[in-house]
């Protein structure tokens, strides 16, 4: 059973088109239950309708045309009880109703199971017989079983706009505004041509791209044949005295397929019809893959991993003359990928990018937090993208309400194209607030610091108003580099942001890695890698890391005098004691050295649920308290944050979060410390105020989002910030402490502020 369901799902992943993936649903659920018939059924987005897509057993000319209303027969009964029906005499129960036209009326018994796909039902797969008799419970949990692996497949293609090709026989090319659901990475909007990044070798992610240059396309893919001809014989020759001639024969295979004009052929006819070397290598490979997938018998089955390895090697020989993505922004666009990377920021000039989408990845995600530190429009988690065909299209990002826009209309390009010419008013306007303070209208006064890790971050911080660092991290360095910064190296970099901001407070938190921060050579291989080894418990284990990293901080410090250091990841009282021991001892050796030091203050982040609970004696122990909102909401509310799959269950104004806010200012009111917020939360206009009103001293965010804040913060008083946090507080859910929010900030006219108004009616 399980192989069979492995092989209609890899049959149906592999079709070229919705109606061909719904055809091999029907025709093999069919065969595999010997049922007399097999339909799918799927919901009209617009009428919300039952329309008959692919059937075997009734009448194939209904496909695209018969539908059944949402109120109307068996079929839409299983789509509002969400579950399955299953009768030996439909035509006995009441909500039968005849599809006229489909031939159904000598088929008695009915199973039909609903495709549901994040909890919204698609539609609904149906198998007949002619006899009366009940679907067995075995019948039931297969058809169950495959409608639940079918889902995302079906819903991709919908969101792909097969679903209004199909039924209303429309050419792609007429299609427009198709719409991709994701979640809001960085705030703002951007119009533009998109650019797929695809990582080296990976055939599944190379999109399709037109050429003009038919010729240089078969050359360059003829050119990359050969190489690989010449690496297989390379390797059977170097390995041919350690292998029998059966293992020999092996290499004659792979020179075999090669040497298959039919494989070379079809991809030249490809290229031929329009398609780029790499997008035609794609498509026949995956082909011919999918092809011996199919197959019952396990040797030629294994024939695909040798069609896929191939094709991996031709594509990684065609991309040696395209690696570099900065020559692909002929102007700029908005990048798009299935899992965009910090690192990928790196390659492109940021001038060149306009807007990023990815696929994988949430809105607390690393790109999306240097996207907001350097205001890029961001969406991640959009699933459903057909990211790989997106190349050179027309695209609109909306970065406030998290979703994406191909092929758009000229109605929706003007409406949009307003919310620009807002953004930019109020950039003009903010600007003028730089050299202000960060004053409510009553005379309460918040410090705003930012959020660093790049040496370009300075100027742009400073430019707009930073009073400090409230965060620096310092694995950044760490991570653009092949081995350990030394002692010293470090000492140049943290001298440079301390001078940068002398004498504001820099706030340098030490080495954070684990979770979902890797170092290339330093790899933590983890089956729960949050909960696992990371931030303060790497480096205290190694404590050669970490004394070299306080002592290069507090050597730059030395004649500024402006140093903080903060630890991360603190779960008890015990590696506090631990760390400041070792800071205390790294300080008087420097004292013994004759440098110009001073002991700097060191504080905590509080970013685990332990630490909340704890946060009264953390602060006998510490200078400063500062809450990792980010973490802190991750693991109160079980969530990871870089996945998309549980993306709209990681809630910031969740109700457990501001209470454990809250809980924490409480805690430590007596204990002297300053507390402030460094996560995103203290760069959102609408979580500042919260996180004001409740008492913290310093909010901590990207410059980008610094005169945003300013300008809310400077437009109300702290009497009306009390207010709204009093009417959220009591709430029981996070939806619902967001639209009182909105509708506070509305009343106290600073709404206009924070989003465009055009932006808000069209999100």
């Amino acid at each position: 059973m399980l192989s069979l369901l492995r092989r209609i799902t890899q049959e149906v992943t592999a079709a070229q088109s919705l109606p061909a993936a719904l055809d091999i649903i029907v025709r093999r659920v069919r065969r595999a239950m010997r049922s007399e018939v097999c339909s799918i059924y799927l919901v009209d987005p617009k009428t919300q309708e039952y329309v008959l897509m692919a059937t075997r057993g009734l009448n194939s000319d209904g496909a695209g045309k018969l539908s059944l209303k949402a109120d109307e027969g068996l079929v839409s009964l299983v789509g509002r009880r969400a579950e399955p029906v299953n009768l030996e005499d439909a035509h006995a129960h009441p909500a039968f109703h005849y599809l006229s036209g489909s031939g159904e009326e000598r088929f008695q018994s009915f199973l039909g199971v609903p495709i549901i796909h994040h909890r919204q039902v698609l539609g609904v797969l149906v198998v007949q017989h002619e006899e009366k008799r009940r679907f067995d419970e075995g019948e039931e949990a297969f058809l169950i079983t495959l409608s639940a692996q079918l889902a995302g497949v079906i819903a991709h293609a919908e969101a792909t706009g097969a679903f209004a090709t199909l039924a209303d026989n429309n050419t792609r090319s007429s299609v427009t505004d198709l719409r991709y659901k994701g979640v809001p990475g960085s705030s703002g909007v951007a119009i533009g041509k998109g650019v797929v990044f695809f990582p080296p070798a990976d055939l599944d992610a190379i999109p399709d791209r037109p050429t003009n240059d038919v010729d240089g396309e078969i050359e360059a893919f003829n050119d990359a044949l050969n190489a690989v001809r010449c690496d297989i014989r390379r390797a059977g020759s170097r390995l041919s005295q350690h292998l029998s001639a059966d293992e020999k024969a092996l290499f004659d295979v792979y020179l075999k397929i090669l040497d298959d004009n039919a494989l070379a052929g079809e991809i030249e006819k490809r290229i031929k019809d329009g398609n780029w070397a790499a997008g035609a290598l794609r498509q026949v490979i995956k082909l011919h893959v999918s092809h011996f997938d199919q197959m019952d018998d396990p040797y030629l089955r294994e024939r695909a991993t040798d069609i896929r390895d191939l094709g991996r090697r031709i594509l990684s020989h065609l991309q040696e003359k395209n690696q570099d993505l900065s020559n692909r922004f002929d102007e700029p666009g908005i990048l798009v990928g299935e899992e965009l990377t910090a690192s990928m920021l790196g390659e492109v000039p940021l001038d060149k990018i306009k807007g990023l989408v990815s696929v994988m990845g949430s809105s607390n995600s690393h790109v999306a937090i240097l996207a907001r530190a350097m205001g890029i429009p961001t969406v991640m988690g959009v699933v459903d993208a057909p990211f790989a065909k997106l190349d050179n299209v027309d695209m609109i990002v909306d970065g406030y309400a998290g979703n994406v826009y191909t092929y758009p209309s000229t109605p929706l390009l003007e409406s949009y194209q307003q919310i620009v010419d807002e953004e930019k008013a109020l950039e003009e306007e903010f600007q003028t607030l730089k050299d202000l303070p960060c004053e409510t209208l009553d005379g309460a006064r918040i410090r705003l610091f930012v959020n660093t890790g790049l040496s370009a971050d300075i100027n742009r911080s400073l430019d707009r108003g930073a009073e400090g660092i409230g965060l620096y991290r310092t694995e950044v360095p760490f991570m653009v580099r092949d081995r350990f910064p030394t002692e010293a190296d470090q000492e140049l970099i943290y001298r440079q942001q301390l001078e940068g901001f002398y004498p504001a407070p820099v706030t340098m938190r030490t080495l954070d890695i684990g979770g979902d921060k890797a170092l290339p050579y330093f790899p933590i291989k983890e089956e729960n890698p949050f909960l696992g080894w990371r931030g303060i418990r790497v480096t205290l284990d190694h404590l050669e890391i970490f004394m070299a990293q306080i002592r290069a901080m507090i050597k730059a410090s030395a004649g500024l005098h402006n140093l903080k250091i903060m630890l991360p990841m603190i779960s008890n009282v015990a590696e506090v004691e631990d760390a400041l021991a070792l800071i205390r001892r790294a300080y008087a050796e420097l004292k013994e050295e004759s440098y110009d030091v001073v002991m700097p203050q060191v504080g905590v982040m509080i970013e685990v649920p332990a630490a909340v609970y704890q946060a009264k004696e953390l602060a006998r122990l510490v200078d400063f308290m500062s809450v990792g909102s980010n973490d802190l909401t991750q693991y109160l509310l079980a969530v990871d944050r870089n996945n998309s799959r549980v993306a709209d269950l990681y809630h910031s104004f969740h109700p457990a979060v501001l209470r454990a806010l809250q809980n924490i200012v409480d805690s430590v009111k007596d204990e002297g410390v300053k507390l402030s917020v460094c996560g995103e939360m203290a760069g959102d206009p609408m979580g500042a105020i919260l996180i004001m009103a409740m008492g913290y001293d310093t909010l901590s965010m990207s410059s980008t989002s610094l005169p945003k804040v300013k300008a809310v913060l400077r437009n109300i008083t702290m009497e009306q910030a009390r207010f709204m946090l009093h009417q959220v507080l009591p709430l029981a859910h996070a939806d619902a402490v967001k639209q009182t929010m909105v509708q506070l900030m509305r009343e106290a006219d600073v709404e206009r502020l924070v989003r465009p108004s055009k932006s808000a009616e069209l999100g």
